[in-house]
């Protein structure tokens, strides 16, 4: 089953352009906030109605600006889950899970209303009403009511935005299977690139309407096409670039000229390479001479829980904090390894995982 979009809609600030198909490969959505994703989820809804354009699942029309379709989004039957859960605060679970049941006998909707808030872990919560319930609750038994009329396609409104870790962890594993059991088009709406990337096969880059990006998640992180969605997908370094001979590229702002393994198709204007793939050099016996390495020195770190981000200024010694080149990513086991020894310490930006940009 395909879902097929192609659609223009006029917002204040700009235009929203999307067009591409989504199979039973979950498909997230990912921009910062302001970008045009609920709108997106909202014009394939039924719930707002595209400028023009063509919104279609399995052959079905929902939407067709020149043969003026556009079927309610009642009859289209989709399973919607919002950021904000939508529950009707005057029903109990059971009740809201069963709201769009009525075509079944009382025995079979209460069958599936039970079966459902068993999938959800929430069977324990079918007699309480939604103010009853926390925010992790509510968003089980949100996710058990869209799926309540077996719908031909889920759409996912930042569905964990407002969870807190532990929260959030039960409520991916549940999206998973979900996702697992189910062979239906599926969006999942985020600005989060690790949620992004752990739930979705594939990805769409959204920036202020405009399509920046789409395709197999590996691919986009690995060789994102442009400076913009390197950024959006969460890389920390990128440089401008030139092609000085083939497979290398100056990278103007680090000072640097470095070999790359992509093969590069058209003249290149950025250089990048993600926090993670930044190695350290662990040499005893003076400057390595392994091919991309360089001297660097600490500015300032970062701590987290298991990881230290380091800040890292090439060639020379950093003036202050803020004077750096390179955002470097190590678990604290590692970090622990060197950290006292003596600087300049030595970081290799390895051709493979190096990747360019023409734009």
């Amino acid at each position: 089953m395909s879902l097929e979009v192609q659609i223009e809609k006029k917002l204040p600030d700009f235009t929203l352009r999307a067009e591409f198909i989504a199979d039973s490969s979950p498909l997230s959505i990912l921009g910062p906030s302001g970008a045009g994703k609920s709108m997106l989820l909202q014009c394939i809804a039924g719930l707002a109605a595209p400028d023009s354009g063509k919104i279609a699942l399995e052959g079905e029309i929902f939407y067709d600006g020149k043969r003026r379709i556009h079927l309610p989004a009642r009859q289209r039957r989709l399973g919607l889950l919002f950021q904000h859960y939508a529950l009707f605060p005057h029903c109990t679970v059971a009740e809201n899970v069963a709201f769009g049941l009525t075509e079944l006998l009382a025995a079979e909707r209460n069958k599936r209303v039970q079966e459902l808030l068993g999938r959800a872990h929430a069977a324990e919560l079918e007699g309480r009403y939604p103010r009853e319930l926390s925010g992790g609750e509510q968003q089980r038994v949100a996710l058990a009511r869209a799926l309540a009329t077996n719908p031909r396609a889920l759409l996912l409104d930042e569905p964990l935005t407002a969870l807190d870790t532990h929260l959030r962890s039960q409520m991916e594993a549940l999206l998973q299977e979900t996702f697992a059991t189910g062979e239906r088009p599926t969006l999942l709406v985020t600005h989060n690139i690790e949620e992004a990337y752990r739930l979705g096969a594939n990805l769409l880059v959204l920036s202020r309407g405009k399509m920046a990006a789409w395709g197999p998640k590996e691919e986009l992180f690995r060789y994102p096409p442009t400076r913009e969605v390197a950024l959006l997908t969460g890389c920390k370094n990128v440089s401008r670039a030139r092609l000085t001979t083939e497979g290398v590229v100056e990278a103007s702002d680090w000072g640097c000229q470095l070999c790359v393994s992509q093969k590069i198709q058209r003249a290149p204007a950025y250089v990048g390479i993600r926090a993670h793939h930044i190695d350290y050099l662990e040499s005893a016996d003076g400057p390595p001479s392994t091919e991309n390495s360089f001297p660097c020195w600490l500015a300032r770190s970062s701590e987290t829980p298991f990881r230290i981000t380091l800040y890292l200024r090439m060639h020379r010694a950093p003036q202050d904090s803020s004077d750096f080149h390179l955002q470097a990513e190590v678990f604290k086991e590692k970090w622990n390894r060197f950290r006292n020894r003596p600087q300049p310490w030595h970081v290799r930006l390895s051709a493979d995982s190096l990747f360019v940009m023409a734009e």
